[in-house]
């Protein structure tokens, strides 16, 4: 796979290429890890919502999102009502969905109950890192072992819209694996977060 060569000539992932706004949320975000339930929850919450779609679409509504959910604060989330849905289906700057946006509100109450369960969503979903020497090379799947037990699991907790390959895309971007591409820059850095990272019990 070739590289994409960004403004300051330096090598990043091929997909950076594809539209102005990616490179700051690959360089800044993407792969990097987190253990914030929040960040976890909203990028989970905007995988789905990118299902069918491309995720520049979701990427430019990210902030209209944020205002419409409560920056996707799943305690808050999960009283929605009714009324809540109907407001969401008129919201021009969100991707107006029924499914996808009663699948939000169900899953924040999930995360609730995972919380109660886990201690935290992030213990949850670290749980499900895959091993250093699991890994093909970089970019060349769209899901993994990893990623289909982790759907199953949500499946199975009543989670909704998060098949193998939103699980997949949640993994990747929330650093339980290091997916940039062999010269990217980036992947070095991501590489030494990685390794300071401490890991939820």
């Amino acid at each position: 796979m070739s590289d994409f060569i960004a403004p300051d000539n330096l090598p990043r992932c091929q997909w950076c290429g594809g539209a102005p706004e990616f490179l700051p949320y690959h360089d800044n975000e993407w792969g990097f890890p987190v253990v914030d339930d929040q960040r976890l929850f909203e990028k989970l919450c905007l995988e789905s919502f990118q299902s069918g779609l491309s995720w520049r679409t979701i990427l430019n509504k990210r902030e209209n999102f944020r205002a419409a959910f409560h920056h996707f604060d799943f305690h808050h989330v999960a009283r929605f009502s009714e009324e809540d849905v109907q407001r969401l289906l008129q919201d021009a700057g969100i991707i107006r969905h029924r499914g996808k946006i009663e699948a939000v509100i169900n899953n924040a109450q999930q995360a609730l109950e995972m919380v109660d369960q886990e201690g935290s969503l992030a213990a949850f979903f670290w749980r499900f890192e895959p091993a250093p020497d699991a890994l093909t090379a970089p970019q060349t799947q769209t899901t993994s072992p990893e990623s289909i037990a982790l759907a199953k699991e949500l499946k199975k907790r009543g989670w909704k819209f998060v098949g193998p390959t939103t699980a997949f895309a949640f993994m990747q971007a929330m650093g339980l694996l290091n997916d940039h591409s062999l010269r990217c820059i980036i992947r070095e850095q991501v590489e030494q977060a990685r390794q300071q990272f401490q890991r939820p019990k």
